[in-house]
């Protein structure tokens, strides 16, 4: 865990209405590789242990509140939005009291990939001073620029509508995240003035003031350009999100995954990934997903929060939810796990075949066109095609037990609650409502009939 030495308040602006997103969606709130931008944020500041962290709010408040009601975090609503001084100006009164040698990190909710250990090397830079991340950009058009004298210590900030030519020229940009101290912050914020070609209070003129009274001002970068990268369009967010699913899939590569195309992946929680795991394209992981040693996955799979164990293969378009599968088993291709079930040693689930809350045992399969719900399922069954448990009565769910060595034949129909014991085979077309007994063929028909002379029904002519 990331630890500083200074009482740490952080400040989240998330005000922004968003307008080139197009959406009806506050602009924080959109998602990037499972989260929403602001939860991200929040979550890279948590390592550092803040006293309090407050979210500004301004554009859809209610809807931002809402949806990080369970963040551990406070609020304060910046209406009208006025620049970012004026947001923090508007989150001071939720900060209070400052510890005199505190510090006050400021966070952006559009600016979703941070990385902790980059926002701990801005504190340590810091100090009892300000800190601040820049960035060298070739094309620094849009950004603040960072201007210096000669001997290399930050004089201030010129936001790009007020540089000067030369002032333009500059590539060190300014990124927005601060570290401030807090001993300085209250009567910093209070001498901010609107008079710029935005008409608005710049968060940035700070540096200027933290220079005039002799505040050092400390500057570190991050490790990877899109840590800084801000969101204000969909195609921006498409493009952040590719970044960081290429910068988590080339950490697989370099654990020892094959990954068939690392463009081809995305990670939206955690993957934690064995020796020899091989994952084709177009895969989804979602939630905590653990790939054991030998694992494959087949093309266009989705699983979200599942354990996979040692030597299993998950063949192409399976969807696996909150389901584990033992070791050297199968599943797929086309088939599907719900939340519950869980697959022994060596067992298979073939095309087609869909289990929910269903422990299928050691060696036992059902390979094809099956539904098995609410079921125990012993060691080495094998359920045939079109098997299908009857657990829902419409008003309750019930359980069916299939004990050890038992054989299912196609097309048979398990009206639950029911067992079938040990080494039962049920024929073929059998409704089972009564417990099938052990080592005894049960079948459940209609007599088989053959009507001669029986015509087929013709078409009548108009």
């Amino acid at each position: 865990m990331l630890s500083h030495t200074r009482p740490l308040q952080v400040v989240i602006l998330a005000a922004g209405q968003g307008t080139r997103m197009r959406s009806g969606l506050p602009k924080v709130l959109h998602p990037i590789a499972g989260n929403t931008m602001v939860s991200r944020v929040i979550a890279a500041a948590a390592p550092l242990q803040p006293q309090k962290t407050v979210v500004v709010v301004g554009h859809g408040a209610p809807v931002v509140e809402a949806a990080l009601a369970d963040a551990g975090v406070a609020f304060a609503l910046q209406s009208p939005q006025l620049g970012t001084g004026h947001a923090v100006q508007m989150a001071m009164p939720a900060l209070q009291p400052l510890p005199e040698n505190g510090q006050v990190l400021i966070l952006y909710g559009d600016v979703p990939l941070i990385q902790p250990a980059t926002l701990k090397a801005l504190l340590q830079a810091a100090g009892d001073g300000v800190g601040l991340i820049t960035q060298q950009l070739a094309n620094p058009k849009g950004y603040g620029r960072i201007v210096r004298d000669a001997a290399g210590k930050v004089v201030c900030n010129v936001e790009e509508k007020d540089a000067t030519d030369e002032q333009r020229r500059i590539t060190e940009v300014n990124t927005g995240i601060l570290c401030l101290p807090a001993r300085h912050l209250s009567a910093w914020l209070g001498a901010l003035s609107n008079q710029n070609a935005q008409g608005e209070y710049y968060l940035t003129d700070l540096l200027s003031m933290a220079v005039q009274q002799g505040v050092p001002v400390h500057t570190v970068s991050p490790a990877y350009d899109w840590e800084v990268a801000g969101v204000n369009s969909k195609s921006q967010l498409a493009a952040l999100e590719r970044a960081w699913q290429l910068h988590l899939a080339a950490g697989l590569l370099e654990a020892g995954v094959r990954l068939a195309d690392p463009a081809r992946i995305d990670i939206r929680g955690s993957l934690n990934c064995g020796r020899d795991v091989s994952i084709d394209v177009g895969c989804v992981f979602e939630g905590a997903v653990v790939l054991e040693e030998g694992v494959q996955i087949g093309p266009y799979c989705v699983l979200r929060n599942v354990t996979i164990r040692a030597g299993a293969r998950i063949d192409a378009f399976s969807h696996l939810d909150q389901a584990e599968v033992g070791p050297d088993a199968v599943v797929g291709p086309y088939a599907r796990l719900r939340p519950g079930s869980t697959l022994g040693a060596g067992a298979h689930v073939g095309n087609f075949v869909e289990l929910k809350n269903t422990q299928l045992g050691n060696g036992s399969k059902a390979n094809h066109l099956a539904y098995v719900g609410d079921a125990t399922v012993g060691d080495r069954v094998n359920i045939g095609a079109g098997t299908i448990t009857c657990n829902y009565d419409g008003a309750n769910k019930f359980r069916t037990v299939i004990e050890d060595d038992a054989f299912i034949g196609s097309d048979t129909q398990l009206v639950a609650p029911v067992t079938v014991g040990r080494g039962a085979t049920l024929g073929a077309g059998t409704t089972l409502t009564k417990d099938a007994p052990a080592d005894t063929l049960t079948v459940s028909r209609a007599k088989q009939l053959s009507l001669p002379g029986w015509q087929r029904p013709t078409k009548q002519k108009k």
